[in-house]
């Protein structure tokens, strides 16, 4: 009965019954029904209403039926009875059937035999299930589980619907459900403009900047998407409140049919978390991208040539060159995690990630030098490789504390580019909303911590003064009669600290802001000695006090309205998509991992011994073959095994292959005159006979 219903215009049945029994509501006052306005209804009884048109519809029909003088009619099962009970001969139609007959054209229809018994095999193929019809029944699944997978939605409907769906007309009702859900990528270029007028409308000071590929024909109307730049209002704010002038930037690649990259530039707060300030979407990571990446951020922050900033990046395709053609002046870092993947292709031992690290990590010019020597004696040739780069760029020794952050690592930006895993694959303003949604949850977290910490320094800051404070009690000072100490410790470390200056020998006041434990000795000397020291949060930068982390997150991201309440823009140029052309397979969604982080996704902890003869341990306790040279068994050099041997042994080879021809000629010779003795053996027999 489900299918016999599937292909019967219900209302259009209810309608007729309506109509047929139209006298005798008429008559009836008792059941006279009152007339009530639905306010959400759009259809309305007028000529051209879809209830009109089947009401003349019905009475058409009646009138043909009428002409027909149809007093009956019949309806069958088309199938066959799939068991015959063992007689052979022609197939037994299925016994369901349904007959209704009436009296005249005027009365109504009855029901005179039915019969519901099916014997027949059901089939699973039908033709209303279409695709489309699919998609408009899982769309509250899509969009609540848009990952589900094709092969799990189709064995779904095959039980709730009891019909055959085939993987691709699932994967065709999945993707349509997609575009009803979340609405066509070509279709969001077109209402783009309307979006960010909603978006300035609700946040204030917004920066947005669209920038379209150059178009030929001038008086065309229509232009191609290329790049647009975002930075919110609040989130410029909370950057300039934060006092940190550190910048990481970052780009991501996005999946769909029209894919780009999201360029991010990520600061740091008081609490040293992420502090996401701008995105862009590109068509591509270039020198021309990046340095119209910078200048957006150059005007919204109020940045020039001689701009005294810090910035951190991946080294990125075109950035250096973007940063040092814009900003000549600034501060540029390397992330130290790249160097050495760079390291690793060549030198992959542990021993070499420890002499990087020890480099990077010296704060004073002496220091760097002594373990750059050592770096030397252990390996020349990974020191020379090393000293290319220039110091400036990822050793702490040689950074400027103007910054007030010693990172060494881009990881906020990882950290961030990692939030936006789901949205790069989504469309382009789903994509934004994403990243706008984002950073409203996550000031919102940021505020529920603030509320439970107490103190006047943020909480990174105050255990990084807990571990001072305790490594100072290890500590003497001594005092020159002026505002200068001389500070000793164990392991010969001695430094002097200025207290006019706010300096130390070591620079990690400088570099990070907090007082070091050589300050904290110093001015536990000058308390115990009875002068007004103050209390201790007061010698670190105003960029670790819990205010300043509190002051930063005021500034809110504003939520925006749904599509059909935005503003429409008045522009009559179209955006459509940027022309791309879809690479042959499929699309890889996956990023390609290093040699490390695949060893350690297989749980090595790091090999031992040389790099091209070692054997990595994988998880599942089986030994890889990467780096390892095949021996060949002919000519016993290595890089190559036997199969594809071509002798490149040289001349101990060649003389092997001498040394067999030659015993191969002498078994041929005796062969010979054994064939030629039996030969004249069987002729003098012969001739003797």
């Amino acid at each position: 009965m489900r299918d016999f219903y599937m292909n019967i215009d219900l209302e259009a049945e209810f309608l007729e019954k309506r109509l047929s029994k139209q006298t005798d509501y008429e008559s009836d006052e008792g059941n006279e029904e009152l007339d009530v306005i639905d306010n959400d209804q759009w259809d309305s009884l007028d000529e051209g209403s879809d209830i009109d048109r089947k009401r003349r519809a019905v009475r058409n029909w009646g009138r043909r039926q009428g002409a027909l003088k149809v007093r009956y009619t019949r309806a069958i099962c088309k199938g066959t009875v799939a068991f015959n009970d063992g007689h052979v001969g022609e197939p037994t139609p299925c016994p369901w059937v349904i007959q209704g007959s009436r009296s005249d054209v005027h009365s109504s229809w009855f029901i005179k035999t039915y019969n519901h018994e099916h014997r027949c095999l059901q089939t699973r193929k039908v033709r209303s299930a279409t695709a489309k019809f699919i998609s408009k029944q899982i769309m509250d699944q899509i969009e609540s589980n848009p990952t589900i997978p094709v092969r799990a939605l189709q064995e779904q409907l095959q039980k709730d619907y009891q019909v055959g769906f085939s993987i691709h007309k699932a994967f065709r009702a999945k993707s349509t459900a997609k575009k009803l859900v979340q609405g066509d990528y070509k279709k969001q270029y077109d209402v783009l403009r309307d979006y960010i007028l909603e978006l300035q409308s609700t946040n204030p000071e917004t920066t947005v900047k669209l920038e379209f590929d150059s178009e030929p024909n001038p008086s065309a109307t229509s232009r191609s998407f290329k790049r647009m730049y975002v930075c919110l209002g609040g989130m410029k704010k909370g950057f300039r409140a934060c006092l940190r002038d550190f910048i990481g930037f970052d780009g991501a690649f996005m999946k769909g049919p029209f894919p780009g990259q999201i360029l991010t530039a990520v600061g740091v707060d008081s609490n040293n978390g992420i502090y996401p300030l701008a995105y862009a979407i590109v068509e591509t990571e270039n020198t021309d991208s990046w340095k119209w990446f910078l200048e957006c951020i150059g005007d919204d922050l109020d940045l020039y040539a001689n701009s005294n900033f810090t910035f951190i990046s991946d080294r990125q395709k075109g950035l250096q060159a973007a940063i040092s053609q814009l900003f000549p002046c600034a501060e540029h870092r390397f992330c130290l995690r790249h160097i050495h993947e760079n390291m690793r292709k060549t030198w992959r031992t542990n021993e070499y990630k420890e002499h990087l690290w020890n480099c990077a990590t010296a704060t004073i010019v002496p220091e760097f030098n002594h373990r750059m020597k050592e770096f030397s004696s252990y390996d020349i040739e990974a020191y020379n490789w090393l000293k290319q780069i220039p110091p400036q760029h990822w050793a702490r020794s040689h950074f400027i504390g103007r910054a007030v952050s010693d990172m060494l690592l881009n990881n906020l930006c990882e950290v961030f580019n990692s939030k936006l895993i789901e949205g790069r694959y989504k469309l382009l303003i789903t994509c934004l909303e994403y990243i706008r949604e984002y950073m409203m949850k996550r000031i919102c977290n940021v505020i529920k911590v603030q509320k439970k910490c107490v103190g006047p320094l943020t909480p990174s800051a105050t255990k990084i003064m807990e571990k001072n404070v305790n490594w100072a009690s290890q500590y003497t000072t001594r005092w020159n009669g002026s505002e200068k100490y001389q500070v000793q410790g164990p392991w010969q470390d001695q430094h002097v600290v200025d207290m006019v200056e706010r300096v130390c020998s070591c620079r990690k006041w400088e570099l990070t802001g907090l007082p070091c434990k050589h300050v904290i000795v110093v001015l536990n000397d000058k308390a115990y000695n009875g002068e007004e020291v103050g209390e201790l949060h007061t010698y670190a930068h105003k960029v670790h006090w819990l205010e300043t982390w509190k002051t930063t997150y005021v500034y809110k991201v504003e939520p925006i309205k749904g599509r059909a309440m935005w503003p429409i823009s008045e522009c009559p140029i179209k955006i459509i998509p940027p022309l791309h052309h879809n690479q042959p397979g499929r699309p890889k969604k996956k990023r390609r991992q290093s040699v490390k982080e695949e060893s350690q996704k297989k749980g090595d902890n790091g090999a031992s011994g040389s790099g091209s003869q070692s054997h990595v341990a994988s998880g599942s306790g089986k030994l890889t073959r990467n780096f390892i040279k095949v021996t060949c068994s002919k000519c016993k050099t290595k890089g190559h095994n036997a199969r594809t041997c071509k002798g490149q042994g040289g001349s101990s080879y060649q003389e092997e292959i001498n040394s067999v021809e030659s015993r191969l000629n002498d078994c041929v010779y005796v062969l010979l005159v054994i064939f030629n003795a039996k030969e004249f053996r069987s002729t003098c027999s012969n001739s003797s006979g």
